[in-house]
């Protein structure tokens, strides 16, 4: 399988792979002991521009010298380097939790290999990470994919064209799939769209699965010329690809349809938006900087008289999100730049008024109307009643 091309270079990871451990052998071989530096991908090493419009990593290395604390860390880092090396040799293809059992089955054939087990997949996927950020390059050019969730997407106008690993090609109709949606994977580079026909007015990405779907089953997509897309909860990689390739491609609107509370700006709309500090040397594919917030928003809780849930200091969850919302307000680069202030001044008001106010909130509205929350969407669209 051909390793995708995401940046304008390609990088030659077993080239890379090989000096990597011939460096680390001749430290060996001098008396030197071997250090390995990787990008440090962490809220205190990133860097937000609004002229970019996405998560960027400082300058901030994680430095890893041999020693007798960090022996287990870069013997395993080796050893899972060239399982993953091994696929790319061979093509094959495989989830974080097969690449676990992989290894173990490697070290119940090895005794030797004994050492290096993991007792738990997050040790295993903390390694692949920390290979994929040592080398700077995309776990999926590892031909490590995930089993992503969420990105369902519908429309009566939509053509997409992906190109195999085997270089054929494949077309979907998304007019054509009934009441199937259609799920892509997190290889939005492979994917070519267009419009079926005229130009799409807008995409509306609903945060949660079971809205989107209820919207299209009432005809959302069959009386608007769009698209509509359920994130399914914080975004996945399929999913923030997905919508950089609708972005670019098609040029057209995009807005988040989603709660009125902390964890819903901070960890779904803002990672959807910037991408995330974990993922700093992928935001750049993987995130959609011309998304708007299209609601809840605080005035619609007034105009609409929704349902909201009070928010108390007293319940741990509700208090660990207040916490997080102030810490976000002091330290992440994304809500303290001027640019988003209004997303900012948001947090600041639910930190203040202590509510939050679900997207289905708007089906109480006239309930005997089963159109009601598709007309409230395209009003506030029209009025340009977002974020």
């Amino acid at each position: 399988m051909a390793l995708m091309k995401i940046r304008d270079h390609q990088i030659n990871i077993p080239k890379e792979a090989r000096d990597l451990a011939d460096q680390m052998l001749k430290d060996l071989e001098r008396s030197k002991r071997p250090t390995l530096e990787a990008v440090k991908c962490s809220l205190d090493n990133s860097i937000y521009s609004p002229k970019v419009g996405y998560l960027t990593p400082g300058d901030k290395k994680v430095r890893t010298e041999l020693n007798v604390s960090s022996v287990q860390k870069l013997a395993r880092t080796v050893f899972m380097l060239e399982i993953l090396l091994n696929n790319l040799g061979t093509g094959a293809v495989n989830t974080k939790r097969e690449l676990y059992y992989m290894a173990k089955g490697l070290v119940k054939s090895d005794n030797h290999l004994k050492p290096l087990d993991f007792e738990e997949q997050t040790e295993s996927d903390g390694i692949i990470d920390y290979i994929g950020d040592l080398l700077e390059v995309y776990r999926e050019e590892l031909n490590c994919f995930a089993n992503d969730r969420g990105g369902q997407t519908y429309s009566q106008n939509l053509i997409v064209t992906e190109t195999m690993s085997d270089r054929t090609k494949a077309t979907i109709d998304l007019s054509n799939m009934g009441t199937a949606p259609f799920q892509p994977k997190n290889r939005p580079q492979a994917l070519k769209l267009k419009p079926k026909k005229g130009k799409i007015k807008f995409c509306l990405v609903v945060e949660s699965e079971g809205t989107a779907n209820t919207l299209v089953a009432n005809g959302f997509t069959k009386r608007n010329n769009c698209i509509v897309m359920g994130a399914q909860g914080v975004p996945s990689n399929a999913v923030r690809g997905w919508c950089k390739s609708i972005q670019e491609q098609l040029g057209v609107p995009m807005y988040f349809f989603g709660d009125l509370d902390a964890y819903t700006l901070q960890n779904i709309f803002r990672t959807l938006k910037a991408g995330s500090a974990a993922s700093l040397i992928r935001n750049s594919d993987f995130s959609a900087p011309d998304v708007r917030f299209l609601g809840v928003l605080p005035e619609d809780v007034k105009k609409y008289d929704l349902h909201c849930y009070h928010v108390s200091d007293k319940n741990s969850s509700d208090a660990r999100s207040l916490k997080k919302a102030k810490d976000a307000l002091e330290n992440d680069p994304f809500f303290r730049d001027k640019k988003n202030k209004q997303l900012a001044d948001i947090l600041r008001w639910l930190i203040k008024n202590k509510i939050r106010c679900e997207q289905q909130s708007f089906f109480s509205v006239d309930p005997k109307d089963p159109h009601k929350t598709e007309k409230i969407i395209l009003e506030k669209i029209k009025a340009g009643s977002y974020v």
